[in-house]
Protein backbone atom coordinates (compact mmCIF):
# COMPACT_ATOMS: atom_id res chain seq x y z
CA UNK A 1 0.00 0.00 0.00
CA UNK A 2 1.07 3.59 0.06
CA UNK A 3 2.87 5.14 2.80
CA UNK A 4 0.97 8.31 4.39
CA UNK A 5 3.03 11.42 5.07
CA UNK A 6 4.34 11.90 7.96
CA UNK A 7 2.05 14.32 10.26
CA UNK A 8 5.00 15.27 12.92
CA UNK A 9 5.22 18.57 11.48
CA UNK A 10 1.65 19.53 11.51
CA UNK A 11 0.39 22.62 13.67
CA UNK A 12 -0.79 20.86 17.35
CA UNK A 13 -4.24 22.80 16.58
CA UNK A 14 -7.49 22.33 17.31
CA UNK A 15 -10.19 23.07 14.73
CA UNK A 16 -14.05 24.19 15.51
CA UNK A 17 -16.57 24.93 13.16
CA UNK A 18 -19.18 27.15 14.36
CA UNK A 19 -22.50 26.75 12.14
CA UNK A 20 -23.88 30.10 12.55
CA UNK A 21 -21.39 32.17 12.16
CA UNK A 22 -19.87 30.46 9.21
CA UNK A 23 -15.71 30.31 10.53
CA UNK A 24 -13.44 28.06 12.15
CA UNK A 25 -12.48 29.07 15.55
CA UNK A 26 -8.44 27.70 15.77
CA UNK A 27 -6.92 26.74 19.34
CA UNK A 28 -3.85 25.91 20.87
CA UNK A 29 -4.34 23.25 22.89
CA UNK A 30 -1.36 23.55 24.93
CA UNK A 31 -2.56 27.22 25.80
CA UNK A 32 -6.30 26.53 25.80
CA UNK A 33 -6.12 30.04 23.60
CA UNK A 34 -7.76 30.82 20.44
CA UNK A 35 -4.98 31.76 18.27
CA UNK A 36 -6.96 32.04 14.75
CA UNK A 37 -10.64 32.31 12.87
CA UNK A 38 -11.25 32.10 9.46
CA UNK A 39 -14.48 32.25 7.53
CA UNK A 40 -15.57 29.33 5.28
CA UNK A 41 -18.35 28.40 3.64
CA UNK A 42 -22.41 28.39 4.78
CA UNK A 43 -22.93 25.96 7.75
CA UNK A 44 -19.61 24.46 8.41
CA UNK A 45 -20.68 20.78 10.56
CA UNK A 46 -17.54 18.49 10.91
CA UNK A 47 -14.07 19.19 9.81
CA UNK A 48 -12.62 15.71 8.30
CA UNK A 49 -8.51 14.60 7.74
CA UNK A 50 -8.31 13.94 3.89
CA UNK A 51 -6.89 9.96 3.82
CA UNK A 52 -3.57 11.11 2.59
CA UNK A 53 -3.25 13.39 5.56
CA UNK A 54 -2.55 16.50 4.13
CA UNK A 55 -5.47 18.49 3.66
CA UNK A 56 -8.53 19.02 6.53
CA UNK A 57 -11.94 19.36 4.45
CA UNK A 58 -14.46 21.62 6.33
CA UNK A 59 -17.90 20.50 5.60
CA UNK A 60 -20.21 23.62 4.43
CA UNK A 61 -23.69 22.00 4.21
CA UNK A 62 -25.22 25.48 3.48
CA UNK A 63 -28.55 24.25 4.75
CA UNK A 64 -31.66 24.55 2.41
CA UNK A 65 -29.46 26.19 -0.06
CA UNK A 66 -27.43 25.38 -3.49
CA UNK A 67 -24.02 26.84 -2.52
CA UNK A 68 -22.20 23.90 -0.17
CA UNK A 69 -18.74 23.72 0.13
CA UNK A 70 -15.64 22.19 1.27
CA UNK A 71 -12.86 24.52 2.28
CA UNK A 72 -9.46 22.80 2.52
CA UNK A 73 -7.12 23.68 5.77
CA UNK A 74 -3.69 22.99 5.40
CA UNK A 75 -2.77 21.38 8.73
CA UNK A 76 1.09 22.29 8.77
CA UNK A 77 0.33 25.89 8.66
CA UNK A 78 -3.15 26.09 9.76
CA UNK A 79 -4.30 28.24 7.04
CA UNK A 80 -7.60 27.79 4.81
CA UNK A 81 -7.64 27.55 1.09
CA UNK A 82 -10.61 28.34 -1.72
CA UNK A 83 -13.44 26.59 -1.00
CA UNK A 84 -14.58 23.55 -3.99
CA UNK A 85 -18.27 23.79 -4.41
CA UNK A 86 -19.80 20.30 -3.63
CA UNK A 87 -23.87 19.74 -3.26
CA UNK A 88 -24.75 19.21 0.46
CA UNK A 89 -21.83 18.12 2.26
CA UNK A 90 -23.33 17.42 5.50
CA UNK A 91 -20.42 14.77 6.30
CA UNK A 92 -17.80 13.27 4.66
CA UNK A 93 -15.57 9.80 4.68
CA UNK A 94 -12.97 8.46 2.96
CA UNK A 95 -13.47 5.13 1.46
CA UNK A 96 -10.47 2.91 2.72
CA UNK A 97 -8.26 2.31 -0.23
CA UNK A 98 -8.54 6.16 -0.22
CA UNK A 99 -9.98 6.03 -3.86
CA UNK A 100 -13.12 8.23 -3.58
CA UNK A 101 -14.39 10.84 -1.13
CA UNK A 102 -17.67 9.74 0.62
CA UNK A 103 -20.00 13.18 0.58
CA UNK A 104 -23.33 12.26 2.73
CA UNK A 105 -25.45 14.26 1.14
CA UNK A 106 -28.06 14.40 4.02
CA UNK A 107 -30.76 16.36 2.19
CA UNK A 108 -30.77 14.35 -0.78
CA UNK A 109 -30.76 11.11 0.82
CA UNK A 110 -27.51 10.59 -1.14
CA UNK A 111 -23.94 9.07 -0.98
CA UNK A 112 -21.78 10.94 -3.73
CA UNK A 113 -18.49 9.94 -4.62
CA UNK A 114 -15.42 12.11 -5.49
CA UNK A 115 -12.07 12.71 -6.39
CA UNK A 116 -10.12 12.69 -2.67
CA UNK A 117 -8.30 15.47 -5.01
CA UNK A 118 -10.71 17.25 -6.80
CA UNK A 119 -13.90 16.69 -5.76
CA UNK A 120 -14.92 15.50 -9.11
CA UNK A 121 -17.91 13.69 -8.77
CA UNK A 122 -17.31 9.47 -9.43
CA UNK A 123 -20.66 8.89 -8.77
CA UNK A 124 -23.69 8.33 -6.47
CA UNK A 125 -25.97 5.79 -4.68
CA UNK A 126 -29.23 6.99 -3.04
CA UNK A 127 -30.03 5.82 -0.11
CA UNK A 128 -33.97 6.87 -0.03
CA UNK A 129 -35.09 5.06 3.18
CA UNK A 130 -32.47 6.30 5.32
CA UNK A 131 -33.86 10.11 6.53
CA UNK A 132 -31.07 11.71 8.05
CA UNK A 133 -28.16 9.65 6.51
CA UNK A 134 -25.51 10.83 9.03
CA UNK A 135 -22.52 9.06 10.09
CA UNK A 136 -20.65 6.00 8.94
CA UNK A 137 -18.12 3.07 10.06
CA UNK A 138 -16.15 0.90 7.68
CA UNK A 139 -15.89 -3.00 8.23
CA UNK A 140 -12.47 -4.27 9.19
CA UNK A 141 -11.84 -5.32 5.30
CA UNK A 142 -13.09 -2.53 4.01
CA UNK A 143 -15.83 -4.19 1.75
CA UNK A 144 -19.07 -1.81 2.90
CA UNK A 145 -20.27 0.42 5.27
CA UNK A 146 -23.03 1.41 7.80
CA UNK A 147 -24.39 4.64 8.11
CA UNK A 148 -27.04 6.09 10.65
CA UNK A 149 -30.24 7.37 9.49
CA UNK A 150 -30.79 10.31 12.44
CA UNK A 151 -34.58 10.40 11.85
CA UNK A 152 -35.65 7.20 10.84
CA UNK A 153 -34.11 5.13 13.94
CA UNK A 154 -32.50 2.96 10.86
CA UNK A 155 -29.12 2.46 10.19
CA UNK A 156 -27.96 1.39 5.73
CA UNK A 157 -25.62 -1.04 4.62
CA UNK A 158 -23.65 -0.22 1.61
CA UNK A 159 -21.20 -2.90 -0.31
CA UNK A 160 -18.42 -0.15 -1.71
CA UNK A 161 -17.43 -3.09 -4.36
CA UNK A 162 -20.59 -3.11 -5.75
CA UNK A 163 -21.64 0.46 -5.07
CA UNK A 164 -25.05 -0.61 -3.92
CA UNK A 165 -27.36 -0.06 -1.02
CA UNK A 166 -27.34 -4.01 1.29
CA UNK A 167 -30.66 -3.16 3.08
CA UNK A 168 -32.01 -1.48 6.30
CA UNK A 169 -31.69 -2.32 9.43
CA UNK A 170 -34.95 -0.80 12.36
CA UNK A 171 -33.30 -0.72 15.47
CA UNK A 172 -35.72 -1.98 17.90
CA UNK A 173 -36.11 1.08 20.26
CA UNK A 174 -34.30 3.16 18.58
CA UNK A 175 -35.40 6.81 17.64
CA UNK A 176 -32.51 9.07 16.81
CA UNK A 177 -29.12 6.87 15.90
CA UNK A 178 -26.17 9.25 15.34
CA UNK A 179 -22.55 7.77 15.57
CA UNK A 180 -21.37 5.37 14.99
CA UNK A 181 -18.39 3.01 15.47
CA UNK A 182 -16.69 -0.33 14.77
CA UNK A 183 -15.13 -2.34 17.69
CA UNK A 184 -11.56 -3.12 17.28
CA UNK A 185 -11.75 -6.72 16.56
CA UNK A 186 -14.23 -5.74 13.69
CA UNK A 187 -17.55 -7.70 15.10
CA UNK A 188 -19.44 -5.41 16.23
CA UNK A 189 -20.19 -1.85 15.59
CA UNK A 190 -21.57 0.74 18.19
CA UNK A 191 -24.14 3.15 17.03
CA UNK A 192 -24.99 6.26 19.71
CA UNK A 193 -28.71 6.87 20.00
CA UNK A 194 -29.84 10.45 21.77
CA UNK A 195 -32.84 9.81 22.21
CA UNK A 196 -32.59 6.16 23.61
CA UNK A 197 -29.46 7.53 25.60
CA UNK A 198 -27.34 4.74 25.29
CA UNK A 199 -25.32 2.35 22.49
CA UNK A 200 -26.90 -0.11 19.96
CA UNK A 201 -24.73 -3.11 19.40
CA UNK A 202 -25.10 -4.34 15.91
CA UNK A 203 -23.15 -7.62 14.43
CA UNK A 204 -22.32 -5.83 11.12
CA UNK A 205 -21.65 -8.95 9.40
CA UNK A 206 -25.01 -10.29 9.72
CA UNK A 207 -26.73 -7.19 10.06
CA UNK A 208 -28.62 -7.48 13.39
CA UNK A 209 -29.14 -5.82 16.51
CA UNK A 210 -27.38 -8.27 18.74
CA UNK A 211 -27.05 -5.73 22.52
CA UNK A 212 -27.97 -2.56 24.15
CA UNK A 213 -25.54 -0.07 26.60
CA UNK A 214 -27.02 2.45 28.81
CA UNK A 215 -24.37 4.83 28.83
CA UNK A 216 -26.06 8.50 29.72
CA UNK A 217 -28.48 11.42 28.40
CA UNK A 218 -28.21 12.05 25.03
CA UNK A 219 -25.67 9.70 23.77
CA UNK A 220 -24.48 11.45 20.39
CA UNK A 221 -20.32 11.31 19.68
CA UNK A 222 -18.23 8.08 19.88
CA UNK A 223 -14.57 8.52 20.05
CA UNK A 224 -12.05 5.09 20.12
CA UNK A 225 -8.82 4.98 22.62
CA UNK A 226 -5.26 5.57 20.91
CA UNK A 227 -4.56 1.88 22.07
CA UNK A 228 -7.80 0.49 21.21
CA UNK A 229 -9.18 -0.40 24.60
CA UNK A 230 -12.03 2.13 25.01
CA UNK A 231 -14.75 3.50 23.45
CA UNK A 232 -15.50 7.70 24.84
CA UNK A 233 -19.11 8.45 24.33
CA UNK A 234 -20.29 12.05 25.02
CA UNK A 235 -23.64 12.11 26.34
CA UNK A 236 -25.03 15.28 25.54
CA UNK A 237 -27.22 15.92 28.36
CA UNK A 238 -30.39 16.44 26.54
CA UNK A 239 -32.48 14.60 24.02
CA UNK A 240 -32.92 17.34 21.83
CA UNK A 241 -31.23 19.10 18.77
CA UNK A 242 -31.64 22.17 18.71
CA UNK A 243 -32.22 24.91 21.77
CA UNK A 244 -30.84 25.34 24.71
CA UNK A 245 -29.49 21.95 25.97
CA UNK A 246 -30.55 21.14 29.65
CA UNK A 247 -27.77 19.37 30.42
CA UNK A 248 -25.42 18.46 32.56
CA UNK A 249 -23.52 16.40 29.71
CA UNK A 250 -21.14 13.65 30.54
CA UNK A 251 -18.49 11.70 28.95
CA UNK A 252 -18.90 7.85 29.44
CA UNK A 253 -16.08 4.90 29.06
CA UNK A 254 -17.14 1.88 27.58
CA UNK A 255 -14.41 -1.32 27.78
CA UNK A 256 -14.19 -2.96 24.19
CA UNK A 257 -13.65 -6.11 25.99
CA UNK A 258 -16.13 -6.46 28.26
CA UNK A 259 -18.71 -4.16 26.21
CA UNK A 260 -19.61 -2.64 30.08
CA UNK A 261 -19.28 1.29 30.93
CA UNK A 262 -16.50 1.46 33.44
CA UNK A 263 -16.94 5.27 34.26
CA UNK A 264 -18.90 8.11 33.77
CA UNK A 265 -17.47 11.17 34.03
CA UNK A 266 -19.65 14.11 34.72
CA UNK A 267 -18.32 17.78 32.35
CA UNK A 268 -17.94 20.47 35.71
CA UNK A 269 -20.45 23.78 35.55
CA UNK A 270 -22.76 21.74 32.70
CA UNK A 271 -22.09 21.96 29.40
CA UNK A 272 -23.66 19.70 26.39
CA UNK A 273 -20.66 18.10 24.67
CA UNK A 274 -21.54 17.41 21.03
CA UNK A 275 -18.46 15.87 18.62
CA UNK A 276 -14.71 15.85 19.66
CA UNK A 277 -11.83 13.59 19.41
CA UNK A 278 -8.60 12.24 20.97
CA UNK A 279 -5.42 14.30 21.74
CA UNK A 280 -2.36 12.85 20.03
Amino acid sequence: GKVLPSVANDLPRVYVPHVKSNDVWVIDPATFKVVDRFKVGVNPHHIVPSWDMKTLWVANTAEGRKDGSLTPIDPRTGKAGKAIPVEDPYNMYFTPDGKSAIIVAEAYKRLDFRDPQTMALQGSIPVPDCEGVNHADFSIDGRYAIFTCEFGGKLVKVDLVGRKVVGYLRLKKSRMPQDIRISPDGKLFYVADMKADGLFVVDGDAFKEVGFVPTGIGAHGLYPSRDGRKLYVANRGSNIIRGKAKGPGSVSVVDFATGKVEATWPLKGGGSPDMGNVSA
